[in-house]
């Protein structure tokens, strides 16, 4: 058994070139091979957002608090609240945030496969967040 205490891991701001604005990641658990599971939590101030990207095995975001955006390509943009849950399939071209006005924080569970969990591509235009 692995307990990991609170406040035993550091936050930390992801890479710029896979968000916009101000975005804090909270490691919740990295599972060592052969199991594959990767969670944090992710807090996204109003306006950031992720890159576009995809997950090899899917994603699931257990939305905690806030309210969010969250859109699959081609599909219309979708809004998201606290105690929504989300689900990405395998290779769904997607991204998530917090909405214009409101901050979003969500809980991203997603499996590794060959140890990538994510494949991050362009970043979401403005227009792209805007349009609803």
């Amino acid at each position: 058994m692995e307990i990991k205490t609170c406040g035993s891991r550091p936050s930390v701001r992801p890479p710029a070139d896979y968000f916009t604005g101000t975005v804090r990641l909270d490691p919740i658990h990295d599972t060592p091979e052969p199991a594959r599971m990767r969670c944090a939590s992710v807090t996204f101030e109003p306006g950031a957002r992720t890159a576009w990207h995809t997950h090899p095995l899917g994603q699931t975001l257990i939305v905690t608090a806030g309210t969010g955006l969250a859109q699959t390509w081609g599909e219309p943009v979708r809004g998201i609240r606290a105690g929504d849950t989300v689900w990405f399939p395998p290779g769904e071209k997607h991204w998530h945030g917090a909405t214009e006005t409101t901050a979003m924080t969500h809980i991203a569970i997603q499996e590794a496969l060959d140890g990538k969990a994510v494949d991050w591509m362009e970043q979401v235009s403005d227009d792209q967040y805007l349009a609803r």
